[in-house]
């Protein structure tokens, strides 16, 4: 998870005040770090990556996207995109009267394999593609009618609004390793385990050991995609056992560390 200190190249953000058609497509070449200022627009955003791992940040929390997961933004979400190694990015905006049966939260979706095809299909055409009744609008109606489809994954983090929560939760986000116990989180806060624990659960949905676990979980991926072996992810994000890291991820994920990038 790439912090302010460790950012690279700015990305520029689309200059448009409307889209030409229903779906427009952009395909971006990302450097390692690249990132965009926190913004919002009048359309929907979904954007994944070929390669490399797409970080989306929002107030309501963060949402990864490994390669061939992509992240669903909904229109007026503020948001920034961030990237830690370089990335092979596809986004498609949509304008939301095309997706009015989006929920309006951000998501982390499964790209299939046909609507990945899909996609590389239409990012071939024009931004002002003819839009009656060719090939081209057929394209695109299809192309909408499998992102509605697409399985939600749960590879979010979501914070608390709780103002002494949220610095805990950004300590563990900033340092995955530390394993300073939920009695030791409660001491510092001055609450009972038992009040820092139902906390936990109405703040973010998820127990204290769940959230910390993802959150590790999720911060093993830039390194695993530096290239690092899966014993040095394991450590980074205080899994003491490399097995128990690996099934961890894959109980997250669906794919031990090695399967998820070759997948």
């Amino acid at each position: 998870m790439p912090t302010n200190g460790q950012r690279g190249p700015q990305r520029q953000i689309p200059l448009l005040s409307s889209l030409p058609r229903p779906l427009y497509a952009r395909a971006e070449s990302l450097n390692a770090g690249s990132w965009t200022p926190r913004h919002r627009h009048d359309w929907v955003q979904f954007s994944y990556a070929i390669s490399g791992v797409l970080g989306v940040h929002t107030a309501e929390g963060s949402f990864f996207a490994p390669p061939q997961w992509g992240v669903w933004i909904p229109a007026g979400l503020e948001h920034e995109v961030v990237t830690s190694m370089r990335a092979e990015m596809r986004s498609l905006y949509v304008r939301r009267e095309d997706c009015q049966w989006a929920p309006s939260r951000c998501r982390v979706l499964e790209v299939t394999p046909l609507a990945r095809e899909l996609i590389k299909s239409f990012c071939l055409l024009p931004a002002e593609y003819p839009e009656d009744g060719g090939s081209e609008g057929r394209l695109v109606q299809v192309l909408l009618d499998q992102l509605a489809g697409l399985p939600e994954v749960g590879f979010s983090l979501p914070l608390p609004r709780h103002s002494r929560l949220l610095g805990l939760c950004n300590e563990l986000i900033e340092n995955p390793e530390l394993g300073v116990t939920l009695g030791q989180w409660a001491e510092r806060l001055g609450m009972s385990e038992k009040t820092l624990m139902r906390l936990f659960q109405r703040e973010t949905g998820l127990s204290f050991r769940g959230w910390r676990q993802r959150a590790r979980l999720l911060s093993s991926l830039s390194v695993l995609e530096e290239g690092d072996s899966v014993t040095r992810a394991a450590l980074s994000c205080g899994y003491d056992s490399t097995s128990a890291f690996i099934a961890a991820f894959k109980g997250l994920f669906g794919y031990t560390p090695g399967e998820l990038f070759r997948h």
